[in-house]
């Protein structure tokens, strides 16, 4: 009887440690100054958005339909100014690798957190809220952002983000 227990015990603790790393979240890290930045849970308000912040994959990879629109996005926010019209550069750098001006940017997490909070090289942060302290509707959501990432990783050679 008492092993039973124990045996029980251990198992509890078990699972109990399990869950608690399944649901850890991924932490940002700003691009800008290495400080971690959290972003309210309500954000993540769609599947994919979800599934990124649990595991900092990015689910539109691969997703033509959400490759579009977040192609419609990155023009959209004026990101082919600086980017070019695929990504490849202009004024600014080339998004598309195989090597990066921010080497983290190399994963769907990097390259969101670079996004979201801007760089010190002179793009600002592109994320709801960011974008324009005055107005905190202003910039792209989580999920239009992982669109916008989807559709930079379909100008590139073979490079997913989710490696």
């Amino acid at each position: 009887m008492l092993l039973k227990k124990v045996l029980m015990s251990s198992l509890l603790v078990s699972m109990m440690t399990i869950v608690s790393v399944a649901s850890a979240d991924v932490t940002f890290v700003k691009t800008t100054d290495g400080s971690t930045f959290k972003l309210d849970a309500a954000l993540f308000d769609t599947p994919a958005a979800k599934e990124f912040l649990a595991t900092g994959k990015n689910s539109y990879v691969g997703n033509a339909e959400a490759e579009a629109k977040g192609k419609k996005l990155f023009g959209l926010y004026s990101c082919t100014q600086c980017h070019g019209g695929d990504a490849k550069g202009q004024v600014g750098p080339g998004l598309v690798g195989p090597t990066f001006r921010y080497p983290k940017d190399a994963t769907n997490k990097g390259m969101f957190e670079t996004l979201w909070h801007g760089t010190n090289g002179g793009m600002g942060g592109k994320g709801l809220g960011i974008m324009d302290a005055t107005d905190p509707t202003n910039g792209l959501k989580v999920d239009e952002l992982l669109k916008v990432i989807a559709w930079i990783r379909t100008q590139g050679k073979g490079l997913t983000g989710n490696e």
